[in-house]
Parts: structure tokens; C-alpha cells; sequence
């Protein structure tokens, strides 16, 4: 077996599951659901069907992962975050035809107990605050927090905020590497 799982996880039939990921206790994979290489999957996670994990996605305990969600490499899914995909669910109407799509970008971070409503992506390298309610698309860069979540500026790759000065510069306190921002979009230099 080339990843690992706890005996109380249920991994339906119909998984793709990469190397070296690791599953806990009591989480539930359903059918169809693409999970990349070296993930970890925290106990009591939900990943629905047609639900794609890059490589290296950390997932943390009790989050829900419905149908439409897309995470891109090297992702941290914090402790009970959750994703919709009906933007106006009821019970007596079965809305599996209008799932909406979420996409959440290479490198970022969503905090605990935040949720992503349906239809709204996540920039690259984006970092949601814990319990921020995401009603819209996230750019690259952005720190959002709050309900609902508004950008509270940027950070860096590290997960460090961005101090731009006059000229729209900033370097991560951490790594060195050099950001520039420019018309409201935060690009990498170095």
C-alpha cells in the first residue's frame, strides 16, 4: 500500500490516492475523490466525490471537503473549515446539477472554522483568517479576515504580512524574498 490509513477511516471504492499520504481516524473518502502525494488527512474529514487535493495538502481534523472543491499544491486546510458548493441549498430541491466550482491556490492557508462559500476562489498563496466567512474571489497574496471576509493585506509566502513601502515593496522578515505590489496585485520578485 503506497499511503497510509487508519482502520476507523472508509475509503470507497473508486479513490486515487498518492504516495506516502496519511489518513486518521474516522475521516471518509468517497468515491472519485483524487488525493495527491504526501497529503495528510486529519481524523474526522469529510472529501467528497470529484473533491482534487494537490501534493503535500495538509487537511486538518473535522473539515468538510463537498464536491466542486479543488485544492492546488502544498494547501493548509485549518481545523473544522468548511466549503459549500450550492450557493441556495433546501432541502426539498436536489441541486446536484448546480454544484459550484471553488479552486484554492498553490500555497495557501485557510484558517480554523472559516468557510468558503461556493464559487469563490482562493489565490495563490492567500491566507484566510480563523472563523473568516469568504462570500467572494480571494487574490494571490491576500490576508482576508472577518465575516463577511475583507482583506486586511498581504503576506508572504512564509505566511508573513507584507509591509509595502512608498515604491510598493516589501521583503518577507523570514525568507528575504522581495514582493512588489502594483495596482492592487502583489507579485514575487525573488
Amino acid at each position: 500500500m503506497r499511503y497510509t490509513t487508519h482502520p476507523t477511516a472508509v475509503i470507497d471504492e473508486g479513490c486515487t490516492i498518492g504516495a506516502g499520504t496519511r489518513i486518521w481516524h474516522f475521516s471518509h473518502l468517497m468515491t472519485g475523490c483524487i488525493i495527491g502525494e504526501r497529503c495528510n488527512i486529519g481524523q474526522n474529514v469529510v472529501v467528497s466525490p470529484g473533491v482534487k487535493l494537490g501534493n503535500n495538502v495538509k487537511v486538518q481534523n473535522n473539515v468538510s471537503l463537498y464536491t466542486g472543491v479543488e485544492c492546488a499544491d502544498d494547501v493548509f486546510l485549518g481545523p473544522s473549515c468548511v466549503f459549500t458548493n450550492v450557493t441556495n441549498p433546501r432541502s426539498a430541491v436536489n441541486r446536484r446539477d448546480q454544484y459550484a466550482k471553488t479552486h484554492v491556490g498553490k500555497g495557501a492557508s485557510i484558517g480554523a472554522n472559516a468557510t468558503i462559500v461556493c464559487g469563490h476562489d482562493i489565490g495563490e498563496f492567500a491566507f484566510i483568517g480563523a472563523g473568516a466567512v469568504v462570500t467572494r474571489t480571494v487574490p494571490a497574496y491576500a490576508l482576508v479576515v472577518g465575516n463577511p471576509a475583507r482583506q486586511a493585506g498581504w503576506m508572504s509566502e512564509y505566511g508573513h504580512k507584507l509591509k509595502f513601502n512608498a515604491k510598493g515593496e516589501a521583503t518577507c522578515p523570514e525568507s528575504g524574498q522581495q514582493y512588489q505590489l502594483n495596482n492592487d496585485r502583489v507579485t514575487r520578485l525573488s
